[in-house]
């Protein structure tokens, strides 16, 4: 069934920054759509003006006049953040379709323990879990069930106390949760090992649309080594509408009662690990993502009528552009990341040569001459999509080698490991 569509030149509306807005923008803007984009966060807004305009949160508290104003289509959300706004209510209520579920659906990314605790009622396999109020209840938890475990907090956002701290030993952990922030308690989830892939769906209709499989690169440095980042470093992304590993299969699939009964429709990926020959998911999100967000509007064939339709709870008609199967991401990461608490110098940002694939502004600005200078920690993305996974990963290299930052770095062995998925 073909997705129809009542404007072919429909108001879209992005909420975010960087490269997340600035790649839907453009992409969007070049299949008809006119696109605009609400600035969430104090920075990142270079990007996203290069292809509409924007509004920033502080002059405009509240989008939902924007969005009366400019008779929006479809909203575009970066992070779940929106459904915690004073303004949720006012905008639900406008009945504006959003590439988003919400209400109750909203907490299988937001409440962690929640998403645990729904997957093992339907059988998907989950690693061992805890919430902990606090250290001493934390130290005696692990004493008692002595193994290694990732860190997290309890309730998902950009802002929470603790981000995500993979351990790989007990003593490891114990170290760590002598100094996490305990302000929201602590979620410990059994380390499961670095066999990790995940999967992205859009559930639209009462059915799941399985669409790409795809790894994210998500410790600092080369070998996978250093802390993990706030953001991945690099991802592989390719097209699976038939779940060849089996993703959909023991991760979501066993979820679709769960789904209609909370009417869930918008995007969905399980990230999970394979052990004993099977995928245990470690954590739902209920949006693409920064690293294949990107690359997916990129290699659909027909983007506006499919962010459309799920908008508005359609059956979908996936079609993916013939040649752009596979796909590459690389950040271009800048002075001190991943360590954010060090702060450095507005360095020039150079393009040395035409670029042949997309690079997305992240924490850049323009000064009074002209030049484009680093802001921040995470300079660019560097986005290559080509007919296969070689061809991306040396298209993405080739183009990332194009941008100078004097202090920037990037990885080097992104797709020399963890791929096909279920590897070490």
């Amino acid at each position: 069934m073909d997705n129809i569509i009542s404007d072919s030149h429909p108001n879209i509306m992005l909420w975010g920054i960087g490269s997340y807005a600035a790649s839907a923008m453009r992409t969007l803007a070049e299949n008809g759509a006119h696109v605009c984009c609400y600035l969430t966060r104090n920075y990142g807004d270079y990007g996203p003006s290069l292809y509409g305009e924007t509004f920033f949160f502080k002059e405009y508290p509240n989008p939902c006049p924007l969005i009366r104003e400019k008779q929006i289509d479809l909203v575009i959300p970066m992070s779940i953040n929106w459904h915690e706004a004073d303004w949720k209510d006012e905008f639900l209520e406008l009945q504006v379709p959003i590439l988003s579920p919400f209400g109750e659906a909203m907490k299988l990314e937001r409440d962690r323990d929640f998403g645990r605790a729904l997957a093992e009622k339907y059988g998907v396999p989950v690693p061992t879990a805890h919430v902990a109020k606090n250290r001493i209840e934390a130290l005696a938890y692990v004493r008692e069930h002595p193994k290694a475990y990732v860190i997290k907090n309890p309730l998902c956002a950009p802002g929470s106390p603790v981000h995500t701290i993979v351990t790989e030993t007990v003593e490891d952990t114990f170290s760590w949760l002598e100094q996490v922030n305990y302000a929201e308690g602590v979620f410990l989830q059994e380390y499961m090992g670095r066999r990790e892939a995940g999967h992205i769906a859009f559930v639209s209709n009462g059915d799941i649309y399985p669409m790409v499989t795809n790894q994210e690169y998500k410790r600092a440095f080369n070998g996978n080594m250093g802390p993990v980042a706030g953001a991945p470093m690099g991802g592989l992304v390719e097209v699976d509408l038939d779940d060849k590993y089996g993703i959909v299969r023991d991760t979501l699939a066993p979820l679709l009662p769960w789904f209609r009964d909370t009417n869930f429709y918008g995007p969905v990926q399980s990230t999970s690990v394979l052990r004993d020959g099977r995928w245990h998911v470690i954590e739902y999100n209920v949006r693409t993502g920064i690293t294949t967000g990107p690359a997916l509007c990129r290699m659909l064939e027909n983007p506006v009528e499919i962010f459309l339709a799920v908008g508005h709870n359609r059956p979908l008609n996936l079609k993916f552009k013939t040649g752009f199967e596979y796909a590459c991401t690389l950040t271009l990461a800048g002075w001190g990341y991943p360590y954010t608490k060090i702060e450095g110098p507005f360095l020039t940002v150079q393009l040395q040569d035409e670029p042949s694939c997309d690079i997305w502004w992240n924490e850049v600005v323009s000064d009074k001459k002209g030049r484009m200078l680093m802001s921040g920690h995470r300079v660019a993305d560097v986005v290559a999509v080509a007919d296969s996974m070689q061809a991306a990963i040396a298209k993405a290299y080739e183009n990332i080698k194009k941008i100078y930052c004097l202090s920037s770095y990037y990885r080097t062995d992104v797709g020399a490991s963890m791929w096909p998925p279920g590897e070490e």
